[in-house]
């Protein structure tokens, strides 16, 4: 597997890694794809590389990319303050588990770190096997509500030690 940036002209799979970061629990069944289509759900991809966050990295096998990790500074569910980009993330379901996941995760947050960003968040539902690795990675719960944790992760903490994980 070879981890890169995203280049501009692939920007338009954003909209498909997002419909795929939809959690879904056991037995409900998926919405429909124009979901993404939401202004909720726009704000992920539209314009994306237009903002000093904007940035993604892909997982690429056999010349396919399989998933993406992307931040933008945003007002999402994830939002903590307008200096701390937001996570988004997703891998196909067959390449799930296998800890592709979790070297794409490091090397969007290297990439911050190189950028010069002191922290990240998210947002994940409690129910989402992902909280784990979230966690192995540096990312702790920072605010919760009945369904989701909001998590932020120190970007200045030594990246060594992330990588040795």
């Amino acid at each position: 597997m070879l981890i890169r940036e995203l280049r501009p002209e692939e920007a338009g799979i954003l909209k498909d890694f997002l419909y795929e970061a939809i959690f879904l629990p056991e037995g409900v069944e998926p919405p429909e794809r124009s979901i993404v289509e939401l202004p909720e759900l726009r704000l992920y991809y539209e314009d994306f590389g237009s903002g000093r966050a904007d940035c993604c990295m892909v997982a690429e096998e056999n010349d396919r990319i399989i998933g993406a990790a992307w931040t933008r500074l945003m007002k999402d569910y994830g939002y903590v303050d307008d200096a701390t980009p937001s996570f988004a993330i997703s891998l196909y379901r067959e390449y799930r588990g296998q800890g592709f996941g979790t070297q794409l995760m490091l090397a969007m947050l290297d990439r911050l770190r190189d950028l010069g960003f002191h922290h990240a968040s998210l947002a994940v539902q409690k129910a989402n096997y992902a909280v784990r690795m979230y966690e192995k990675v540096g990312f702790y719960t920072v605010s919760e509500n009945e369904e989701e944790y909001i998590m932020v992760c120190d970007l200045r903490n030594d990246p060594t030690r992330l990588k040795r994980i």
